[in-house]
């Protein structure tokens, strides 16, 4: 697939975004190394080869939902920089 003026005006106009003459000439490069991978991906010998729908043969894999201990209110106040012992301070951030 070739690269053309035309094809960087049609995607322009598609995407609703203007360039200018440089940011044209770096997108057209860009296109072609793009390009050019995905014709070098086609060099591949793929014969036989599976499609990959999922990375590991487990799907759905959860875990048991098991009840844990958790930090006791002290605890979680000791890096707090507000706290009035039963709850964090924070900024209002609501104005009426």
């Amino acid at each position: 697939m070739e690269v053309t003026d035309e094809l960087i005006e049609k995607l322009s106009r598609l995407s609703r975004l203007t360039f200018n003459a440089t940011e044209k000439v770096e997108i057209r490069h860009d296109l072609e190394r793009m390009i050019g991978f995905v014709d070098k991906l086609n060099e591949l010998d793929l014969e036989g080869v599976e499609p990959l729908i999922h990375i590991g043969s487990d799907v759905n894999v959860f875990r048991e939902d098991v009840i844990k201990g958790s930090i006791t209110r002290e605890q979680a106040f000791l890096n707090a920089p507000l706290h009035d012992g039963e709850f964090f301070k924070v900024p209002k951030v609501i104005k009426k």
